[in-house]
């Protein structure tokens, strides 16, 4: 059964991007759509992070908007995106690694914690039920991602594979209704690459999350995303189906040309 697609939920316009005298970004516009999975792809330095890092408010741009649900933003705040919905995982694993498992997807729930920090030290009153809820959701998403195992290990003592598994989690711990994925597969096995490709899929399919993903694994991508946008030294080259991007003679030049 193919899955419902929905309305336009995030609206990227005319987006524009310098450090100094080099331009990351240059007039870069595509939309995403409610439940689906939109990729993200190019070389090297084609701009896929700084993208990220617009939508989700670590970089603000010179030029253009961002549109999500209805509101516009000349730039994003990273503490309103969190707020609004989006959560990010982040190419290089920034994990409490003396933390366990458990502990560092706790840390994403913070934003849906309503007691204070005091009483929450204390563990008090409404912050001990409080916890007790947040934890059992965490629960919930250590079996979604089958790292029981795992649960009380420090993280640093991981393989990578279930590392990048953990950043996922903590991600999913504030119930994002967009999950930004900055390059989820990198460095991981094929074994690996299958788990989380299922993962994403589970992600998009049982929680109903839209998934914009940056990923180097054309295999990966063309396989799981429903749209593919493709950028190039900064610009917009391409747009569309992955069958599409895959015939266009401008992105078999600048990217597919060089890995196939």
């Amino acid at each position: 059964m193919s899955k419902k697609i929905g309305d336009v939920i995030l609206d990227v316009k005319n987006i524009s991007l310098s450090f100094g005298g080099v331009k990351a970004l240059s007039d870069i516009s595509f939309n995403v759509k409610e439940h689906e999975i939109r990729a993200i792809i190019g070389p090297n330095g084609a701009g896929k992070s700084s993208m990220l890092n617009c939508i989700n408010g670590v970089y603000t741009p010179q030029q253009g908007s961002i549109s999500f649900r209805g509101r516009t933003f000349d730039h994003m705040d990273s503490h309103e995106v969190a707020t609004m919905g989006i959560a990010r995982t982040f190419q290089n694993l920034a994990l409490f690694k003396g933390m366990s498992v458990l502990d560092n997807i706790m840390t994403g729930r913070n934003l849906r914690m309503k007691s204070n920090i005091f009483l929450q030290a204390l563990r008090i009153g409404p912050a001990e039920r409080e916890e007790e809820m947040h934890r059992e959701r965490v629960e919930q998403i250590i079996d979604f991602l089958e790292i029981q195992a795992y649960r009380k290990t420090p993280v640093g003592q991981l393989p990578y594979g279930l590392q990048k598994r953990v950043d996922l989690g903590r991600a999913l711990a504030l119930e994002p209704q967009m999950l930004l994925l900055d390059e989820p597969m990198a460095g991981m096995n094929v074994e690996e690459k299958q788990d989380m490709c299922r993962f994403v899929l589970d992600v998009n399919d049982e929680f109903g999350t839209t998934v914009v993903l940056i990923e180097h694994d054309m295999s990966v991508v063309m396989d799981i995303s429903d749209r593919v946008v493709v950028l190039d030294y900064g610009k917009k080259i391409g747009d569309g189906a992955p069958d599409e991007v895959r015939q266009n003679e401008e992105v078999i030049r600048a990217y597919l040309g060089t890995s196939h």
